[in-house]
């Protein structure tokens, strides 16, 4: 098998229409000049075509800066985009930890619905998004969950996904396309899971889904490409599923907050102080560390957790799972590390292609660009990789995902690995849903964290739920109650059947 630099991900960022008016009509990548009308021509990864012009190869290579190139070709050159602020507050009503998907969508929610009544500063490590989970995510949203607020966010992300061009659009850039691409997620599972999909089926169907249930030969008629000897039952979304481009969604939200006055400050929190201030409970100011070493202090009325991987360890910085009491309860939120290997397959399906989820837990989705897909496959308990860094184990393809995904499709059998990346879930430890609501000890510090690999499908529901909660005191569109911090302290885990 030959392997080749990722990945199809940056084709994304080079179609949206707010980097087309970036770039002034062209791409240009060390001394290789692209003309946008080649764009749709073009296959390959963008990103590592270094200096060699097109009629000369891709030239790609194994290691790429996809990250770092992302930072140097674009964020660095859109400050009119990001809207960069040089004074920073030193007082707010709403400050958000964490600029991502969340955070930004919670921003957003807050300043449409309140506007200058409350002011919102979000602090954000890393204005580049080089490692952020929203980024290099797979930009998928399903309503197929068994847990019934989780398809109900599902629902409303999709909704909102179809409204993204009108809701973030701000007035001096073009109207973000996110780029939406309608494709069922497609279950399939042997006799040992029949009863459970069944089940799956009913309470998704109830809440709203829109499902299709399959037999065998059902199945085998519909995609004549698969192998179905062993399958007993399979269900496909018929609406409402698909994939689309995160980064064009988290720089919508971004962009949409800040025009309507929220601040984004570039900086790491580094300290939540006064604990313990009796006897409201509440705490009231953090310390930013900016890049450029400087220390700042902003004081707050409520602050909001939407750092993603890193909540938990923010959080212990107010005491959470470092103190007594209530306040020995860690936020069980920490980074898993899971890898996405995007694959050209020469004879792949292309009409009628699902977001296939094979009962093995392989997976993939269609990309961009004909017979390109990205697979994936979560890893056991004894699989999980480390994470210190974001490198990615080819032989995990080699040896899992590929024997799986070839069993299936026999297609797969010949296929190049054009490129690969590494991600982290925001993976809460109990039971791989959302932290959402405030902490029982302090009564300003609000949690939208742990989504456990979903979190940018639900980063819009998520939003709105809690702009509701602050505003109004509790939740108005998707009660959320269930997701509060309390059946941490109880141990009483919701358990979401259908992770993936």
């Amino acid at each position: 098998m030959v392997r080749k630099a990722p990945s199809m991900a940056a084709f994304y960022l080079l179609l949206t229409s707010s980097r087309q008016k970036l770039f002034n009509g062209c791409l240009a990548f060390g001394n290789a000049k692209i003309s946008w009308g080649n764009v749709r021509n073009i296959t390959g990864c963008f990103h590592c075509f270094g200096n060699q012009r097109l009629e000369n190869g891709l030239g790609m290579d194994r290691k790429c800066s996809f990250p770092q190139r992302i930072s140097n070709s674009y964020l660095h050159r859109s400050s009119a985009l990001l809207k960069k602020r040089d004074n920073i507050p030193r007082k707010c009503d709403v400050l958000i930890v964490g600029g991502g998907a969340m955070g930004s969508s919670i921003a957003y929610h807050l300043k449409k619905e309140a506007g200058n009544k409350v002011s919102v500063v979000v602090v954000e490590a890393d204005n580049t998004y080089k490692r952020a989970s929203t980024v290099l995510s797979m930009g998928c949203i399903r309503q197929q969950f068994t847990v019934p607020e989780n398809i109900y966010l599902s629902l409303y992300g999709r909704q909102f996904l179809k409204e993204a061009h009108h809701l973030l659009r701000v007035p001096e850039f073009d109207p973000p396309d996110v780029q939406y691409r309608p494709s069922g997620y497609l279950m399939l599972v042997t006799e040992a899971g029949y009863d459970q999909l069944m089940e799956n089926y009913k309470v998704q169907v109830n809440a709203g889904a829109k499902l299709k249930m399959m037999t065998q030969s059902q199945l085998k008629r519909e995609y004549p490409y698969m192998v179905t000897d062993d399958i007993a039952l399979a269900v496909v979304g018929i609406e409402n599923e698909g994939w689309f481009d995160p980064w064009t969604l988290l720089m919508g939200f971004r962009r949409k907050a800040t025009s309507l006055g929220a601040v984004y400050v570039h900086g790491k929190v580094t300290a939540i102080n006064d604990r313990f201030n009796a006897p409201a409970q509440n705490l009231n100011v953090v310390q930013v560390d900016t890049p450029e070493g400087d220390t700042h202090d902003i004081e707050f009325s409520t602050i909001v957790m939407a750092a993603g991987t890193w909540s938990g360890e923010v959080s212990k910085l107010a005491g959470v799972g470092a103190g007594d009491g209530v306040l020995a309860t860690p936020l069980p939120v920490e980074p898993r590390k899971r890898y996405v290997y995007c694959a050209h397959v020469p004879e792949g399906p292309v009409e009628n292609c699902p977001i296939l989820c094979d009962y093995t837990g392989a997976h993939f989705r269609p990309d961009v660009l004909p017979k390109v897909y990205l697979c994936i496959r979560n890893p056991t308990a004894e699989e999980e990789p480390p994470t210190e860094d974001l490198e990615v184990d080819h032989d995990y393809f080699d040896n899992i995902i590929w024997p799986q995904l070839a069993n299936r499709i026999p297609a797969f059998e010949n296929l190049k690995v054009r490129g690969s990346w590494a991600g982290f879930y925001d993976y809460n430890t109990l039971d791989q849903n959302a932290v959402i609501g405030k902490h029982p000890f302090f009564n300003n510090l609000i949690f939208a964290t742990g989504f456990s690999g979903h979190g940018i499908q639900h980063s819009p529901g998520t939003g709105r739920a809690v702009m509701e909660y602050l505003l109004y005191g509790g939740y108005r569109s998707i009660d959320l109650t269930r997701f509060g911090f309390e059946r941490i302290l109880n141990d009483e885990p919701i358990i979401e059947k259908n992770v993936l």
